[in-house]
């Protein structure tokens, strides 16, 4: 019994188990805690966001250099460029217009009058007109677009040159072409951009609006690749800082979208009340803006409209051989227009019956003498 008891102590004593309490549950989670490996924390919504811009952006590297961007200009503009929401915002937030009016074309257009063929604007372009004559009558020499008409575009798109946009345009045709509804468009615009790059102009000075139209013209980069000429003889069609090339640039689009030397763009006209217009309903369906000439008559000659009653109020008149279309923008009894085709130029450059009139009504103003 004595060696028994013995053993028993002896082995109570030497054995580290029996000597110790049961670990608390605590203890156990904080073992288990300590020996599992820490996991990285999951990455922000924005953070994914980033990476799937930047692996779209490198999904454009083969496309660019096979379009003919050089390596070294791709890899350096990419490297910092970010997304853009405010371009989203900017997009999506653009009115949608609707096919408002009959064939008439009523669409309100008496208060962007007044806004847009102002007197400040028609004081600034008199002021510019006769500084810029020599300049704009080569182009029209050369062109056949009148002088005025090139001033009425540079004052309304950038205010004769005074603001041109401050957005990034590669980052916003980044944006874009990522956000995806125009994604073929803005790619090209993007890669576009880059050619400027590779022809020496600064994205430093590739600022625009925010959808990428830029310069003195507001061209996207594909239309400059396209049209912009060289006005002042240096040989670079620079349309951010040279007023001769941006200019020049102006005429050679315009010419290039069909303008006809001698017609005038349209003439005021007034319309009589007991005018027919059961018949004006053009036949045509425009490929381009369909809802902006959907406001847009069919096409008569001008001896055609006199015979119908209406009357020439404006200068100068079309010769009465030459086809118009009629516009009453602000509806019946008010100033309407007959336009010729050279009016659908102005349209090619931006699509909209407010700009073509305003940029026609304007050219005029600044050729008026002032009272």
């Amino acid at each position: 019994m004595i060696v028994r008891r013995a053993f028993t102590a002896l082995f109570l004593i030497a054995s580290p188990l029996a000597a110790q309490e049961p670990p608390l549950p605590d203890a156990v989670d904080q073992a288990s805690a300590q020996a599992a490996p820490s996991l990285p924390p999951e990455p922000s919504a924005a953070e994914r966001e980033a990476t799937a811009f930047r692996g779209f952006l490198l999904g454009l590297r083969t496309q660019a250099l096979s379009a003919g961007v050089s390596p070294q200009t791709f890899d350096r503009e990419i490297a910092d460029v970010t997304f853009d929401p405010r371009v989203v915002r900017a997009d999506r937030g653009q009115p949608g217009g609707s096919a408002q009016g009959a064939p008439s074309g009523s669409i309100n257009f008496a208060p962007y009058k007044r806004t847009h063929v102002e007197p400040v604007r028609i004081g600034n372009g008199r002021s510019r007109y006769a500084g810029l004559r020599p300049k704009l009558a080569a182009i029209e020499s050369k062109t056949g677009v009148p002088e005025q008409i090139m001033l009425a575009i540079y004052g309304h798109e950038t205010g004769y040159g005074t603001f041109t946009g401050n957005y990034d345009i590669l980052r916003s045709f980044a944006t874009l072409a990522y956000e995806g509804r125009r994604r073929a468009l803005f790619t090209t615009e993007f890669i576009d951009t880059l050619k400027l790059i590779d022809k020496g102009f600064p994205r430093s000075l590739l600022k625009g609006s925010w959808a990428g139209a830029t310069g003195y013209p507001q061209f996207l980069p594909s239309v400059y690749l396209r049209l912009a000429v060289d006005g002042d003889g240096d040989g670079k069609a620079d349309i951010w800082r040279s007023e001769a090339d941006a200019l020049a640039s102006i005429g050679n689009y315009l010419s290039n979208a069909g303008w006809k030397p001698g017609p005038p763009w349209g003439v005021a006209v007034v319309v009589p009340s007991s005018f027919d217009r059961t018949t004006l309903a053009s036949p045509l369906t425009s490929p381009r803006c369909p809802r902006v000439h959907l406001r847009l008559s069919r096409w008569l000659t001008i001896a055609e409209w006199r015979a119908r009653g209406i009357m020439i109020a404006g200068a100068p008149a079309p010769a009465d051989t030459e086809l118009a279309t009629l516009i009453e923008p602000d509806g019946p009894g008010q100033t309407a227009y007959l336009l010729t085709t050279n009016y659908q130029s102005i349209l090619d450059y931006n699509c909209s019956n407010f700009y073509g009139l305003s940029v026609g009504l304007l050219a005029d103003e600044v050729v008026r003498p002032a009272e």
